[in-house]
């Protein structure tokens, strides 16, 4: 209970001071419309979608960062995959054990380390309006994209599937029934690193039909040697190919219509796991670690091979006091990724290796949702909006040993169902108050397909989510805000410990209770942006996975309790025409609170908590530990700088870093699974001219060849996976 109220106390006090601060900042500035956009010299209007319609940043009661098109190209320019999102935007983690598929997303500390195609996870990733629910979508590719926003905290009332941590929220660029675009981007870097993308889009009847298609192709080299079988640069390629398709029907003012469909080929690699790593007793890399070389005597060269497609449909019709719109998306993914998950070999390790393990896991999902919306339109006082979601998923997962366990097939359905509806009133012309319902209706069935007896498990739940802000304006420059949100995740299976002889593993529900107080501010004349946010949550019955550990199992679990507090700051200085920056900072401090909640440990590692002994089973009590990959500190760090060359050319120089503090791999701590900070950062620089039409730069990522270990495998030995290497490169771009 002490701890409660000492947490209480730090909330309140650190609400105080920002509070306060927001205040201070209210002083007299020439303060501009969002509308009217931005002078010379002055920072952008951020636009938003965090309420299902365009809006300006600042008047969202959200705490919401944007990453626009210069700082995506930037992120993936040496041919990334999603995990470099990484830090990206303060409170955020990616990371993955399945090299470029199936991502985990954290933010604010609350994620899901399962690393199964199975996994349900608490942050939702939703491209044009479709959520991302498997794992295996959630990896694809990023390109020709308008921004991306990332929402922290609960977006229960809103979008509709599993949103405790908050949102993803990838936008596409969409045709224009009046303007043609063209783009070409071509990249050369280490590695025989290819990076293209293209984009063609054009009216076919001005005014009423647009087209739009783009595409993206990653290619990397085979850069990783096998000291084992003394092949070089047999591993570590990809070819990652994806496309897009969209046409827009608005034959007039009131209707519009908006068909997408999209594909991915995938072939690559699965994540290079590395035996004993690190060291008993510390978390540093052994000497000598070399990140170009493994030690495989199997895996079948960690092969992954995916597809992927998707279409949808996307109509709205305005009423004129409402707009009515029909969003609906299919999509499937099958494919496979292998591995040596052992890390090394039996005769020359390195380190002691107990017993191979070399598994290939694989899955065959359609996915289909449908959401319908009835909007207000105008700018009265009150604006309101109501809607319907179904969701319904069908996938098998296959697990297959190469030397133990047999091949075992499962079958996961998942059939939910919601309606919502938010409100905003203005209650002055400086105070308004937001407030959402929702109710969801979940359902999920799990059976053994093939390999092992049937075991069949249902689970369901119903919740009602709900949220209420207040927004006030100080002033013309200067806003505070405060949100309680409630959210939930319905009970997730999870059926991969069949494979292992063992039950499928059940977590029922997780409840978040959110508490909230930002403020946002444009000063000096619009050439300082100041937001921050502090927050406060509580998780009923959290969700975690238990995973690896000496009996290399994956369970499901509920904790009593889990906590949070901490605060985002986001800024952006303009502080010439040409000379602009931005710092990110977040502090997560999470924790576990369950006196009695006992998880299996590692097969090497030193564990640090206390133990206990459960059937025969040494396990450790992980009450008070902080959650699984949720550094308390993230940040990152952009400047930009442009020389002016004539009237219509520049050179220019961007940099953007970013950092993840001390980490934690699993539930349990020791003194291997951990990791220091990280930092990586990336340069660009180069000549635009003609006012953008052609580009011509020179670029690197990991700039420091910064060796990071992102992760670890703990049921065999000290297995760990680091980062990318550095990429330098030239690139080319040209717009029309």
């Amino acid at each position: 209970m002490s701890h409660r109220i000492t947490t209480a106390r730090r909330f309140w006090a650190t609400t105080t001071i920002f509070t306060a601060a927001a205040i201070g900042f209210a002083a007299p500035a020439a303060a501009q419309d969002a509308e009217e956009g931005a002078s010379e010299g002055q920072l952008g209007s951020i636009i938003v979608t965090a309420n299902r319609r365009e809006e300006n940043l600042q008047d969202v009661a959200v705490s919401a960062d944007v990453l626009d098109q210069g700082r995506i190209d930037n992120i993936f320019a040496a041919a990334a995959d999603t995990t470099a999102l990484a830090g990206s935007v303060p409170g955020l983690n990616v990371e993955s054990s399945n090299g470029r598929v199936a991502p985990r997303f954290y933010i604010r500390g609350l994620g899901n380390t399962d690393f199964d195609l199975a996994a349900s996870q608490p942050v939702s990733v939703i491209m044009d309006d479709i959520v991302l629910e498997n794992v295996t979508l959630k990896s694809f590719p990023i390109f020709d994209v308008q921004r991306i926003e990332v929402l922290r905290g609960p977006q229960g009332t809103l979008f509709g599937r599993n949103t405790p941590a908050g949102i993803v929220k990838i936008d596409t660029v969409k045709p224009d029934t009046n303007e043609t675009d063209v783009h070409a981007g071509l990249s050369f870097g280490s590695f025989d690193t290819i990076s293209f993308t293209g984009a063609v889009g054009a009216p076919i009847v001005e005014d009423v039909l647009a087209f739009r298609v783009s595409t993206q192709l990653q290619r990397r080299s085979d850069w990783i040697s096998n000291d084992f079988t003394g092949e070089e640069n047999v591993m570590g390629g990809y070819t990652d190919f994806a496309a897009r398709g969209q046409l827009l029907f608005t034959p007039g003012d009131a209707f519009s219509a908006l068909a997408q469909v999209q594909f991915r080929d995938l072939n690559g690699s699965s994540t290079f796991f590395r035996a004993n790593a690190v060291a008993a007793g510390d978390n540093d890399l052994v000497p000598g670690f070399d990140r170009e070389t493994v030690s495989y005597d199997g895996g079948g060269g960690n092969n992954a091979d995916y597809q992927q497609w998707g279409a949808t449909l996307n109509m709205s019709y305005d009423f004129g006091g409402v707009t009515l719109t029909s969003i609906t998306g299919y999509y499937e993914s099958e494919g496979s990724s292998r591995g040596d998950v052992d890390g090394g070999n039996l005769v020359t390790g390195p380190g002691f290796i107990p017993f191979p393990a070399d598994t290939q896991d694989s899955i065959d999902l359609k996915q289909y949702t449908q959401e319908v919306r009835l909007a207000s339109n105008g700018d009265g006082a009150l604006s309101w909006q109501v809607g319907a979601f179904y969701f319904d998923s069908d996938f098998d997962v296959t697990t297959v040993g190469f030397t133990f366990p047999p091949p075992v097939t499962v079958n996961h359905t998942n059939e939910a169902w919601a309606v919502f509806g938010q409100l905003t009133y203005e209650l002055t012309d400086m105070l308004r108050v937001t407030g959402g319902l929702r109710y969801t209706d979940d359902e999920k069935d799990f059976f053994v397909r093939s390999g092992a007896a049937p075991q069949p498990v249902s689970v369901q739940d119903d919740n009602i989510d709900w949220d209420i802000s207040l927004f006030a304006d100080v002033s013309d420059d200067t806003s505070v805000y405060g949100r309680v949100a409630n959210a939930f995740r319905a009970p997730t299976i999870q059926g991969r410990d069949v494979a292992f002889f063992a039950a499928p593993s059940v977590a029922q529900s997780e409840n978040i209770t959110s508490y909230e107080v930002g403020f946002k501010s444009e000063l000096a004349d619009r050439t300082i942006r100041l937001n921050g946010a502090v927050f406060y949550y509580t998780v009923e019955d959290p969700q975690f996975t238990a995973v690896g550990g000496a009996g290399n199992l994956v369970q499901l679990i509920n904790a009593n309790e889990g906590e949070a507090w901490g605060f985002e700051l986001d800024t952006a200085f303009q502080i010439t025409p040409e000379f602009q920056v931005t710092l990110g900072v977040a502090y997560n401090d999470t924790q576990i609170n369950d006196d009695t909640l006992a998880v299996g440990i590692c097969a090497q590692c030193t564990v640090t908590d206390p133990t206990t002994v459960i059937g025969g089973s040494t396990r450790a009590l992980v009450d008070g530990n902080p959650f699984p990959n949720a550094p308390k500190w993230s940040g990152d760090f952009t400047a930009s700088y442009t020389i002016p060359v004539g009237a219509r050319d520049e050179f220019f120089i961007f940099t953007d870093w970013t950092y993840l503090g001390q980490t934690n791999f699993f539930l349990y701590e020791s003194l291997e699974f951990n990791a220091d900070s990280r930092i990586e950062g990336g340069l660009r620089v180069g000549y635009r001219g003609n006012d953008g039409e052609y580009e011509v730069s020179l670029f690197a990522r990991n700039i420091t060849d910064e060796v990071n270990v992102l992760g670890a495998i703990d049921f065999n030995n000290n297995s760990v996976f680091v980062n990318e290497p550095r990429v330098v490169g030239v690139a080319l771009n040209f717009n029309y």
